[in-house]
């Protein structure tokens, strides 16, 4: 489900009011194409003002692009945060948009994606035009260019990798499509000299303000595990890639005054970029629409305050899926503190070792297959918490559970649920901190029964799932809400139904 305006561009009046006052928050939201000289900007562009009667407002990118306008160079509209209306929860388009952002049109036709959301292919194409206008193969080229653009503006990789990172199968596809679309070769915006990168290389992460990114870390410091993230007040740092081909990554804010967060990879080839920076996206919440959230929770006035102290927080969620399903069960009753020490001793005895630590990193995070088959009571866990995990492991091995982006919440978590030890509580916990779900809503949570009501009393999970049906698609936002007010941010503390 998305809000039911998600398909409008915001008043005519409106956007006039956010171009000409550069307004940050509607970065992303639409964007300015200028009929004189067929180019497209950002509302925060800082270019001299261009006469009404030449804009015509757009919706999103590739549909400015598909009616022949080109990026402009200095506002880069590749820095825009994404619509999170459209990428964010059930509807068919925002499956079928995860899906596209998580590379399905780089080898594969249309048909294969639709067939994945569950309509056919003219079907498909027909309700993109209609809600976003723009075609799947629109909205997927638009893509992978304006990452290139990116790539070309902020890096030192070579034009061969830019193009292998932005999924072109070849360096002479790659120089068609830039050239047929932008009217310059690759090569155009290699005119300036970057300074060397050492092997590490920087990328941008744009954000809608207001971002509560001190609230992020914080988040995240209190479950990170040692040896495979750290997490100080300032950034984020974790281990990626594969025993093999080991790497790192570290987010941390951009600088005081621009509204991005600063990127450093080390390790990674360019044929991951565009997912990890996909990954981080989401984990990071970083195309969220505070305002929209907001005018659709502000109405409770449980919540009303609790937005109005925190209104950049966002929903953090994790790196890998299996990670955080692990880390579910592992806190099913206990406290964070206690489920942390639990999860960072099975990383350090079943995790895979660096050959070569940086910076206190020192494993991968075990792989299911390494988990399907070891007696984890050796760490301290339960009888019942070894095999739940053992379990899961073996069922994503087998296909009975996965973290595809094309599942809706109700099929996520009814999979989930039908194993062993996984109740509605972890089912929804993991939809959101493993997907990013903005509708995850675990019910049978105790610090939100406890904390809605305002006069001490409890409020069963029925009584509450009840009231929160106001508050959809944002459920997930009110329960970081409310968890984040309660002074107990967080926690699976006790998970009643947690089987």
């Amino acid at each position: 489900m998305v809000p039911p305006d998600a398909t409008a561009l915001p008043d005519r009046h409106v956007c006039e009011q956010a171009r000409l006052s550069r307004d940050a928050r509607f970065d992303g939201l639409f964007f300015t194409a200028v009929t004189s000289t067929r180019i497209y900007c950002r509302p925060v562009c800082p270019a001299p003002a261009p006469k009404p009667q030449n804009i015509v407002y757009y919706r999103n990118a590739a549909t400015a692009e598909a009616a022949g306008f080109r990026p402009c160079l200095r506002c880069r509209p590749e820095l825009a945060p994404g619509d999170g209306a459209w990428r964010r929860g059930d509807e068919v388009v925002a499956r079928a948009l995860k899906l596209i952002d998580q590379g399905a049109l780089v080898d594969a036709p249309v048909a294969n994606l639709a067939e994945r959301v569950g309509l056919g292919e003219r079907q498909l194409r027909r309700l993109f035009t209609d809600r976003l206008g723009a075609t799947p193969v629109d909205v997927h080229g638009t893509r992978r260019l304006l990452f290139a653009k990116q790539l070309l503006t902020e890096t030192t990789l070579p034009i061969t990798q830019v193009a292998l990172a932005a999924g072109f199968g070849s360096l002479t596809r790659f120089n068609t499509a830039f050239r047929e679309e932008y009217r310059m070769a690759p090569r155009d915006l290699r005119k300036r000299e970057l300074p060397p990168t050492h092997e590490v290389m920087t990328l941008r992460l744009g954000y809608r303000p207001p971002y509560d990114f001190t609230a992020m870390l914080d988040f995240l410091r209190g479950r990170a595990l040692p040896g495979v993230e750290v997490v100080d007040e300032r950034s984020y740092l974790r281990v990626i890639g594969t025993p093999d081909a080991p790497g790192w990554l570290r987010v941390s804010a951009w600088d005081a005054t621009s509204h991005a967060l600063r990127l450093e990879l080390h390790g990674s080839t360019p044929s991951d970029l565009l997912q990890i920076v996909s990954r981080l996206r989401r984990m990071f919440d970083l195309d969220a629409d505070p305002a929209a959230i907001a005018d659709a929770l502000g109405d409770d006035p449980r919540l009303r305050p609790l937005l109005a102290a925190r209104p950049g927080l966002r929903l953090p969620s994790g790196w890998d899926g299996f990670e955080i399903a692990v880390r579910a069960v592992i806190g099913q009753q206990v406290s964070v503190a206690a489920a942390r020490t639990l999860t960072a001793r099975l990383a350090q005895r079943h995790g895979t070792p660096l050959t070569i630590p940086f910076d206190g990193l020192t494993h991968l995070f075990p792989t299911p297959d390494l988990l399907a088959d070891v007696d984890l009571t050796e760490i301290g866990l339960t009888r019942a918490r070894a095999d739940t995990i053992r379990g899961l492991s073996r069922a994503l091995l087998d296909g009975r559970v996965d973290f595809r982006p094309e599942r809706t919440l109700d099929d996520f978590t009814s999979r989930w649920v039908a194993l062993p030890g996984i109740g509605p509580w972890t089912a929804h916990y993991m939809a959101l901190r493993a997907l990013g779900h903005p509708d995850a809503f675990p019910a049978d949570d105790l610090v939100l029964q406890k904390a809605v009501p305002t006069d001490g009393t409890r409020i069963t999970a029925k009584a509450l799932t009840a009231r929160a049906d106001a508050w959809r698609p944002w459920r997930a936002y009110a329960v970081i809400h409310v968890w984040k007010g309660s002074m107990a941010a967080p926690r699976p503390l006790v998970a009643v139904g947690a089987t």
